[in-house]
């Protein structure tokens, strides 16, 4: 079983309009609802793949009974998630049919408290017993500890649990601190944590920190992995247009079903940037295109190994 973490849970609406414009009204063709955040978008990744997938994680309110109906009705995902007081945030995608650009708006999520924070622990401790791999993901509803992600890794380590880590920020420099097996940040990401715009030299220094592999995303150049065998690239064929929301949490759903499946990082690599691109022609996040996703398969290439890191 494939173990999923979203501590800021999501009601993901995602809003279609012909063309956006700022300070004007705008007519939504299309609207679609359904349960969000990274790690539950994960998930259902995951299990549409085929694995074995729990997912847990903190909701509440109205907006978390309509996350977890939703999560009811996707096969092959177990709902672990423990509920708390405060209402679950929604998250709302717009996306310009001209364009095929995307804006998001997040809320910040419910406020948790010292108990709740707690019993969460207990919940994450059981269910390591069964997983053959976690994923951490998201950002931080108010309340948790800026730490968490640190402890919740140390936790997986010392069950034996292999750990990815996709978060941003003081969670995630903390929490390559304890030493995750992969983190998976972005561009953006790598450069805020180390001040370095090469995603390369930025991917070397934030192993120096306590990650054993930094899987980064390039968005439409893929992705760039290193660890102590070396450096990757991988890269889809040609740009994909579509709705990039969610692409790099199926990244990391490849990732992961590339790790239990006991695939090398090359085949790991073809499988994430694969899923990522097959994610932007869907038109919601945590669904990808099978057809296209067949066919990127074999048309991803990857270059590397290229030298040992240090």
């Amino acid at each position: 079983m494939i173990l999923t973490v979203t501590l800021n849970t999501a009601l993901d609406l995602t809003y279609r309009v012909p063309a956006l414009r700022p300070h004007t009204s705008h007519r939504v063709t299309e609207v679609s609802e359904r349960p969000g955040g990274k790690g539950l978008n994960v998930a259902r990744v995951l299990a549409a793949l085929g694995h074995r997938v729990t997912a847990t994680g903190l909701t509440g309110g109205a907006t978390g009974r309509a996350v977890r109906d939703g999560l009811a009705s996707t096969a092959g995902v177990v709902d672990a998630l423990v509920t708390v007081e405060g209402p679950t945030r929604r998250t709302i995608a717009v996306v310009d049919a001209t364009t095929g650009d995307t804006t998001q708006l997040n809320e910040p999520g419910p406020v948790i408290s010292p108990a709740e924070w707690s019993a969460f622990q207990g919940a994450y401790e059981e269910l390591l017993r069964s997983a053959s791999a976690v994923a951490l993901c998201g950002s931080l509803p108010p309340g948790v500890p800026v730490d968490a992600y640190a402890g919740l890794v140390r936790t997986a380590r010392a069950a034996g649990v292999p750990v990815l880590l996709d978060t941003s920020g003081e969670p995630l420099l903390r929490g390559v601190g304890a030493r995750p097996d992969i983190v998976k940040p972005n561009a953006a990401e790598l450069a805020g944590l180390t001040g370095r715009d090469d995603p390369s030299g930025a991917a070397g220094d934030v192993r120096s920190l306590g990650a054993r592999t930094v899987v980064a995303s390039l968005g439409a150049e893929g992705l760039l992995a290193v660890n102590a065998e070396g450096h990757w690239r991988a890269a889809p064929p040609c740009r994909v247009r579509g709705n990039p929301t969610g692409a790099g949490d199926s990244a990391v759903a490849g990732l992961l079903s590339g790790l239990v499946d006991g695939l090398g990082w090359q085949d790991r690599l073809v499988r994430a940037v694969a899923l990522s691109a097959a994610t932007v022609l869907a038109p919601v996040a945590g669904e990808f295109d099978r057809r296209g996703y067949q066919e990127l398969l074999d048309r991803v290439t990857v270059t590397g190994p290229s030298g040992p890191s240090s």
